[in-house]
């Protein structure tokens, strides 16, 4: 997907002007900030605090721009590849203390648990592990704008950042099947991963 280009946003105009050039090598622009914004009470607020500490990530709650699908870091990873080389692509990505946080639209979090029951997932044995649904009611770290210095292991980053006020979000039925995929994959997990498990790239134009 193709950086927007800055637009007036309503609220306060200094916050977004401030905002405007934050977007670093993850692809975060003022339009993808405003959108995670729009997910508090206070938008204004957010954008205030991040035009100060672009750095700094924050708290946001699920339910209404967005629900979330939490996974192990390596098996998100199997999920995010069957994603982006067999189906439509991802919506934004963020990794957080070893887990990997998919950005879904709102809703995924209360049908996707059923959906998963009705694949029998616990019964899949122990390499699959169990999915946590942020939805309402639920908050989550959603990485700064712009990263820090040196990345921290246990630090929240982007994987696959918001760029646009309305993001493609992936919904239950197509999550749904990457996990099923991931879980089907034969790919081989080695116990001495690469030294940047982040470090292969994913073309965001072919987001819907």
């Amino acid at each position: 997907m193709s950086r927007t280009p800055y637009e007036t946003f309503p609220g306060d105009l200094g916050d977004l002007r401030a905002l405007r050039d934050l977007g670093d090598a993850a692809g975060v622009t003022s339009d993808g900030a405003a959108w995670l914004a729009s997910a508090g009470t206070y938008p204004r607020s957010t954008l205030a605090f991040w035009a100060e500490r672009p750095d700094a990530p924050v708290v946001l709650p699920c339910g209404t721009a967005f629900d979330v699908v939490n996974t192990p870091a390596l098996f998100g990873r199997r999920m995010l590849d069957r994603l982006w080389d067999e189906g439509p692509g991802s919506g934004p990505v963020a990794v957080f203390r070893g887990r990997m946080l998919l950005f879904a639209a709102p809703g995924t979090a209360a049908r996707l648990p059923s959906l998963l029951d009705w694949e029998e997932w616990g019964g899949r044995g122990q390499a699959v592990p169990p999915l946590l649904c942020h939805g309402t009611g639920d908050a989550v770290t959603v990485p700064a704008p712009r990263g820090g210095g040196s990345p921290v292991p246990a630090g929240a980053r982007w994987l696959v950042a918001p760029d646009t006020r309305q993001p493609w979000l992936p919904g239950p039925e197509i999550l749904l099947w990457a996990a099923v995929r991931a879980a089907r994959s034969t790919v081989r997990i080695s116990i001495f991963p690469p030294a940047d498990q982040d470090a292969k790239v994913y073309d965001v134009s072919r987001r819907r």
